[in-house]
């Protein structure tokens, strides 16, 4: 078998398939972020947190109610979601008007508050949730675990519905509208409060949905969420904030680029990302698909 640079093929596809399933998760977290912030211009600061309460929410079903994985694919979320609506009735709603950095406050201390609340109960050690699809594929150059190729597809397709319902559709339009001119889509009668309050229960329930399906790959912890979400922060700014194709494309690429580094230069693995948005924010500071206002 080939070798490229030194480097083995099994341990160079390895590394490109790890790099995808974490660009999954980066483009549905960065997916719900760029939701949250297009459509309300909240930085939501919480989503790792609820990232964490998402596996969490999957693993006490499993264990309390003998909840089966794919029903959680569903529960899950619609729980989280619910919580999020109930955090943006009861104190997001209130800060619209003011400056985003009230937002990014709010978000970052109710997310210190829910990881130490977990933190508190459950402990900041892992628990183990089972693998849903055992087994793989030999492909010859490489191992693929069939749960792991799973949900890079489940991803993949979830990212491009969540982007054709926003873009391609009637409610899209609307949710799009109320954020440009809300008078006006008030006029056709349309209740704009509680629009703008499913987005973000839509925007929670994503990255809700990503904490199911890493539950059965990482360990379902209190801290799972507290460094992802600043890569996650870095996907979004780089394919520009609130840009919903961005977040999708930028989370797969970056991911890739994150597991080739591992191969090439494994030091820079835990900074590539941050540098690539260095990169950018010099080139085009509205990031790669955002619009300068």
């Amino acid at each position: 078998m080939f070798e490229l640079l030194g480097i083995a093929p099994q341990a160079l596809f390895g590394q490109l398939l790890l790099g995808l399933i974490n660009g999954a998760f980066y483009a549905m977290l960065s997916l719900g972020l760029a939701v949250i912030f297009g459509m309300l211009n909240v930085i939501n600061f919480t989503h790792g947190a609820q990232y964490m309460m998402g596996a969490f929410a999957a693993w006490l079903l499993l264990g309390l109610l003998d909840v089966p994985f794919w029903a959680s694919l569903v529960i899950a979320p619609i729980i989280v979601g619910l919580f999020g609506i109930v955090i943006e009735k009861l104190l997001l709603k209130r800060i619209y008007h003011l400056d985003h950095l009230y937002g990014f406050l709010l978000t970052f201390g109710l997310a210190l508050v829910i990881e130490g609340l977990f933190q508190w109960k459950w402990g900041s050690s892992g628990a183990p949730y089972p693998n849903p699809i055992p087994g793989g594929t030999n492909l010859g150059f490489m191992f693929l675990p069939t749960y792991r190729g799973f949900v890079v597809v489940a991803a993949l397709v979830i990212c491009l519905a969540t982007w054709y319902g926003i873009e391609r559709t009637k409610l899209g339009a609307y949710l799009r509208a109320a954020t440009e001119n809300p008078t006006l889509v008030r006029a056709f009668g349309i209740n704009v409060p509680r629009l703008i309050t499913l987005t973000y229960g839509l925007g929670v329930a994503l990255a809700a949905l990503a904490g199911v399906l890493a539950a059965p790959i990482q360990q379902v912890s209190a801290l799972m969420g507290v460094n992802l979400v600043l890569v996650v922060f870095a996907v979004v700014v780089i394919g520009g904030m609130g840009s919903i194709m961005g977040s999708i494309v930028t989370g797969f690429g970056l991911g890739l680029i994150e597991g080739l580094t591992k191969v090439f230069y494994p030091p820079a693995s835990n900074t590539v990302i941050f540098v690539v948005m260095a990169l950018v924010l010099l080139i085009k500071p509205a990031g790669l698909f955002g619009q300068t206002k």
